[in-house]
C-alpha cells in the first residue's frame, strides 16, 4: 500500500483511544488490520464510519493510519455520569471505549454522580445536551435503565402508541364475535401453554388430539399480532424501531404495550383468543402426514410452567393432561432425533439465573436446568418455523423465483475457514480432533465433535468455542438455508409478541394464503428491515449480558475473601481468566499475581509457564481462587490463585 492511500471503513476503539480499522466489505482486498494512535483520531469515536489514510509507518509490525474525517457517526446519545470539577460539568461516558468527556452548558441542573443520557449538539468542542436524567449512580434502577438507553433502545412507548393501543383494546370488544366467523374455531380442542413460571405473556401454545390409529392432530398456535399491529399504523411504526424485546436480569422492556403483550395478544389460561396456527397431523414417530396454516381462535385450557408440565410427565406430581404431555414428550424426542441424525448441531450451553432481593441485589446466583419441557416446545416451534418457511418459499410463483424470496427468513451462513482452520488448532490442544478440509465443515462433523466432548471435564469450554466459531444467524429475504440446525428452509414465526421479524412472516403468510404476491419494488425495504433488526438483535443480546455481568460483579462483591472452585477460560499476556464453576462469574488473575516467578505465554498450547518454577496454568484446567476485587464501574472481578 502507498502511504496516500485512502480507505472508508467503521473504527473500533480500545479503551485506551487506540483505533483499529477495517475496511468495508467492498473493500476487503485491501491490507486491514490498520492501528490508529490517539494523537491521530481526529475525535472519532468507536463504530464510526470514517476516511482513513495510511501514514506509511509501522509500530511493532503494526500499519498506522491517521483519521481524516468523520463521515457517520455511530450514534449521537451516550450514557455517563456527571462530574462537576474547577467549574466545569462534564460527562464520563460508561462505555470505557469513549475516551472522551462530554462537557455540558454551565446552566445544567444536575449533581455530582448523578447518570444521564446525553446527546452531543457541538462535536467540535464536544458539547452535549441533556436528555434524561437516569438517576443516582449505583443504584439498581439507574443501571439497569443505562444498559438499555446506552444501546439506543426506547423505555417508555410514546403516548400515540399507547393511545392506538387502547383503542384496538375497545374494538377488538365489539369486533370479536364478527371476527370469529373468519377463523377455524379450535376453541374445543385441548389446548395449553408451557412456560418459565416468571412469565408474563404467552405467545405460544400447543394443542393436541388423538385422532386414532397412531395419527395426531398437533397446533401450534401463535399470538396473532399481525392482527392488531397493522402495516403504517403507530403500533407497527414503533414495533419496527424497537425489533424485539430486550430481556434483562430484572426486567423485560417490551416491543409492544403491555396492554397487547400481556393482555390482547397473550394466550393466557380460560381465555378466547386469536392465534396464527400451523396444525399437523402426525405420527407417534414424528412423521407428518398433512399440514395447515391459517386464522384461528382457540381457548388455552392450562398454563403450565415448565416445571410443573415436567413433573406431570415423570408423574413426580398429580394434574391434568398427562396423557396429552406424554404422548407429545414421545413425538418432540422423535423429532428431536430426526433433526440430529439429519446434522443438526445440539449445543448443551449453560444459562445463570438470579434470585434477587426487593432492591435488585442478587442473593442467589444458579445455573438454568434444560428439563424434557423446555425441548418439547423448543421441537413443536422448530416444526412449525420450518414449515412456514417452506410453505411459503414453495408457494412462490416463478416470476417472483427470480427476483429472490417471499419472505423474512433466518439464515445461519457456513462458518468461516479461518475460524474454522483456528478452531482445529484449539482443539488439537484440547486432545480432540476436528474433521475438516481446509477449514470446510458439516454440521455433522461439529456434532460429532460435540457429542465427542459431551461429559468431559472441558465440554462446556469446548462448546463455547464452537459457538464462537460460527458466523451468527441473521434475518434476510435472501433465503440461504440455516447452517447448524441443518435445514434448507427457516424463518421465526412462533414469537410475534417478542419480535418484529415474526410479525412480517406473518403477513406474508396471510398474503400467501390468500393468494397475493409481494411487490418487487418491496424488496429493498424488507431486506433493510431484515438488516435492521440483526443489529438490534446484536444489541439486545449485548445488553442482557452486560446485566448479567454486572449482577454477577453484584454478587461477588459480597463474597470477597471467599474461596471458590473454577476453571480456567482464557490465558493472555495479562494473566488468565478464571470461571467459577455454579455461578459462571468470570474474573481475573493478573499475571503479576501468578507468583514470585517471571510467567510467559505460550499461545501454542494455551498455557502460561514460569520460567523458574515451571509452573504452568492452562486453558481448562480446575483450580481454587479467592475473590480479592469487585469493581462495579469496570464491571470486573479479580480473583488470586489459592495454593492446594
Amino acid at each position: 500500500m502507498t502511504e496516500k492511500t485512502s480507505l472508508i471503513g467503521p473504527i473500533s476503539v480500545n479503551t485506551k483511544g487506540v483505533g483499529f480499522f477495517d475496511p468495508t466489505p467492498e473493500e476487503r482486498n485491501r491490507e486491514n488490520n490498520i492501528e490508529i494512535q490517539p494523537k491521530d483520531i481526529n475525535r472519532a469515536l468507536h463504530g464510526d464510519t470514517v476516511e482513513v489514510e495510511l501514514t506509511g509507518e509501522k509500530i511493532k509490525n503494526r500499519i498506522q493510519g491517521k483519521v481524516v474525517k468523520v463521515i457517520q457517526r455511530a450514534k449521537e446519545e451516550f450514557v455517563g455520569v456527571v462530574k462537576k470539577k474547577d467549574g466545569k460539568t462534564f460527562v464520563m461516558p460508561d462505555d470505557q471505549r469513549l475516551y472522551v468527556d462530554i462537557f455540558l452548558p454551565e446552566n445544567s441542573e444536575v449533581s455530582d454522580n448523578e447518570k444521564v443520557l446525553v446527546k452531543i449538539v457541538d462535536w467540535d468542542t464536544l458539547t452535549g445536551e441533556i436528555i434524561k436524567v437516569i438517576g443516582t449512580k449505583g443504584e439498581n434502577n439507574t443501571e439497569m435503565e443505562s444498559i438499555i438507553l446506552e444501546r439506543g433502545f426506547r423505555i417508555e412507548f410514546p403516548r400515540s402508541v399507547e393511545a392506538e393501543a387502547e383503542k384496538i383494546k375497545k374494538e377488538y370488544r365489539n369486533d370479536f364475535e364478527n371476527e370469529i366467523a373468519n377463523r377455524r374455531d379450535m376453541r374445543n380442542v385441548t389446548t395449553m401453554t408451557i412456560d418459565p413460571f416468571d412469565a408474563k405473556d404467552f405467545d405460544d401454545a400447543i394443542s393436541f388430539v388423538d385422532l386414532g390409529g397412531d395419527t395426531y392432530e398437533i397446533g401450534v398456535h401463535i399470538a396473532d399480532v399481525s392482527h392488531f399491529v397493522t402495516p403504517g399504523s403507530e403500533l407497527d411504526r414503533e414495533s419496527e424501531k424497537r425489533g424485539l424485546s430486550v430481556y434483562l436480569v430484572d426486567r423485560t422492556i417490551p416491543m409492544l404495550p403491555e396492554v397487547l403483550s400481556n393482555d390482547l395478544c397473550s394466550l393466557n389460561p380460560n381465555e378466547d383468543k386469536f392465534t396464527f396456527s400451523a396444525v399437523f397431523k402426525m405420527t407417534s414417530s414424528g412423521e407428518v402426514l398433512e399440514e395447515w396454516f391459517g386464522r384461528t381462535v382457540i381457548h388455552s385450557n392450562k398454563r403450565f410452567t415448565y416445571e410443573d408440565a415436567n413433573d406431570v410427565i415423570l408423574g413426580k406430581q398429580d394434574g391434568p393432561y398427562q396423557v396429552e404431555l406424554r404422548k407429545l414428550n414421545e413425538i418432540a424426542k422423535k423429532l428431536e432425533k430426526k433433526k440430529s441424525q439429519n446434522g443438526a448441531m445440539v449445543f448443551e450451553t449453560e444459562e445463570v439465573k438470579f434470585v434477587l432481593d426487593d432492591k435488585g441485589k442478587p442473593i442467589k446466583v444458579y445455573k438454568k436446568s434444560r428439563l424434557d419441557t423446555h425441548k418439547l416446545v423448543e421441537e413443536f416451534m422448530l416444526l412449525a418455523n420450518r414449515a412456514v418457511a417452506k410453505h411459503i418459499f414453495m408457494s412462490q410463483t416463478k416470476d417472483i423465483k427470480k427476483k429472490g424470496s417471499q419472505s423474512v427468513y433466518r439464515i445461519h451462513p457456513n462458518p468461516d475457514k479461518d475460524r474454522i482452520q483456528n478452531l482445529a488448532v484449539f482443539l488439537k490442544a484440547m486432545g480432540f480432533e476436528l474433521n475438516n478440509k481446509d477449514g470446510s465443515v458439516t454440521s455433522r462433523d461439529l456434532n460429532k465433535l460435540l457429542a465427542d466432548v459431551k461429559g468431559t471435564p472441558n465440554e462446556d469450554l469446548i462448546n463455547t468455542a464452537v459457538i464462537r466459531s460460527m458466523a451468527k444467524a441473521t434475518y434476510s429475504t435472501k433465503n440461504i438455508g440455516h447452517f447448524s440446525l441443518a435445514f434448507a428452509y427457516y424463518t421465526h414465526f412462533t414469537s410475534p409478541i417478542r419480535r418484529y421479524p415474526d410479525v412480517l412472516v406473518h403477513r406474508f403468510l396471510e398474503r400467501e394464503l390468500k393468494g397475493g404476491k409481494i411487490e418487487i419494488d418491496e424488496y429493498t425495504k424488507f431486506e433493510r428491515i431484515c438488516l435492521a433488526s440483526s443489529e438490534l438483535e446484536k444489541k439486545a443480546s449485548e445488553a442482557e449480558r452486560a446485566s448479567i455481568k454486572y449482577k454477577q460483579v453484584e454478587y461477588m462483591m459480597e463474597h470477597i475473601g471467599e474461596i471458590f472452585e473454577g476453571s480456567i477460560t482464557g490465558v493472555v499476556e495479562w494473566g488468565v481468566y478464571i470461571e467459577e464453576l455454579e455461578t459462571k462469574c468470570e474474573g481475573m488473575v493478573k499475571i503479576r499475581d501468578l507468583g514470585d516467578d517471571f510467567f510467559s505465554l505460550d499461545e501454542k498450547n494455551y498455557t502460561i509457564k514460569g520460567e523458574k518454577t515451571g509452573k504452568k496454568f492452562t486453558l481448562g484446567d480446575k483450580i481454587k481462587f479467592k475473590v480479592v476485587g469487585a469493581d462495579m464501574e469496570k464491571r470486573v472481578l479479580d480473583y488470586a490463585i489459592v495454593a492446594e
